[in-house]
Parts: C-alpha cells; structure tokens; sequence
C-alpha cells in the first residue's frame, strides 16, 4: 500500500488476493493433503507501517477460505502516504512465522510494483532476521512508470526471493494481479504437497 499504488490499484489487489483464494484450482490446491494450510495477511508500506489483514487462520474446511477471502475484501487500506521498505516489510513476516514453529514448509510472499526505497533492503532484513527453512516468492506489478519490468525482475530475482525452488510470478499490471497470484498460489501449494509427500516417504524408508 505504498504512495506508488492508487485506490483504484489497491482494491485490484484487494479483490484480486480475495478470488485468487476461493477460485476452484486455488481451492482444490488447498485440500490435497490432510494437513491445514496455514495464512498470515498483512498490508505493508512504510518502517513502521504493516498492518495485519488476517491473522493466523488454518485452512481447515472450504468455509475457512471462504471466511478469509470476505475479510480481506472487506478489508480498507490503512495508510496511503509512505515508501516502500521491503526490508521492514520482511522482518514483519519472519517475526509473524516465528509464531507457527510447527509448520512443515514456510513460505512468505512479497507483491509490489517497485523496488526498497525506504530503510534497510531485503540482503539486510537475511542477515539480522531468522529465515531459516523460509521460502521468499515474490509477484513483479509490471505497472510502474519508473522502473522496467526487466528492472523489477532483475531486482526481485537477485535480491527478494529465497529459499530452494522460490521464483517470481508476474503481473501484467494491477488489472492482471488475480490471476497471478492464482498462478503463484497453485504454484506454491503443490510444491509443498510434493515436499511433505518426499519427507513421508523419506520417513517411512527410515
């Protein structure tokens, strides 16, 4: 929600992150195994400025999806004025995994439609915060006037994701932020359906 994006542009990726969830491959992708899925919904701009959306929620039933997608499309931006400091926005998110030690897979998402211009950068956020066994994926908005896509990309691929198998998703601008991140929802769910399947079988080989 940083000065860069509109009301306009923060209601695409309101709605948008509200039907990724409950569209019908997204929801599927949710119950292949037995074990919940566990979301943590923050907004995020300034230093000081992460908000959270959703707090830990287990995904244990389709109403739970659905019950959370209605939040976070009810949900009203929090601030409108401030910079973009990734690196802040990243110490947030590993402090909120450090609440769900059991988890089997962790993984953050970061979406934005420019680079860290405020505070510490991401490299910094590695170093002084806990990211062990934490995946990073991130979603390029390709709709800034100031940075290319080639820009974006090069800065979330070398400098924002982590972690084995993380990748960028892109959005064609904020009109085409649901589907993305319906790409990248599906994308992440099924890689984590097939690490817990490898550890039970690694498990059971004993």
């Amino acid at each position: 929600v940083s000065n860069s994006v509109d009301e306009a542009e923060d209601r695409l990726q309101r709605q948008g992150l509200a039907n990724a969830l409950i569209a019908p491959d997204v929801r599927d992708a949710f119950f292949v195994t037995d074990d919940p899925v566990a979301l943590f919904v923050f907004e995020w701009s300034g230093r000081y400025h992460q908000k959270a959306l959703i707090d830990w929620r287990n995904i244990e039933t389709e109403t739970d999806l659905a019950s959370v997608s209605d939040s976070i499309a009810r949900s009203t931006r929090g601030q409108r004025d401030f910079p973009t400091a990734m690196g802040y926005a990243l110490g947030f998110a590993a402090n909120r995994l450090r609440e769900r030690p059991d988890c089997f897979a962790k993984t953050i998402d970061v979406a934005g439609d420019g680079k860290n211009n405020d505070g510490f950068g991401p490299a910094e956020a590695y170093n002084a915060f806990a990211f062990d066994n934490v995946t990073v994926n991130g979603l390029v908005v390709d709709a800034s006037i100031l940075e290319t896509r080639a820009d974006l990309m090069t800065f979330f691929t070398d400098e924002v994701i982590r972690g084995p198998s993380s990748f960028v998703e892109i959005a064609d601008g904020f009109d085409d932020y649901e589907d993305a991140m319906r790409r990248k929802l599906i994308r992440e769910l099924l890689s984590q359906m097939i690490g817990d399947a490898e550890a039970t079988a690694a498990a059971q080989r004993g």
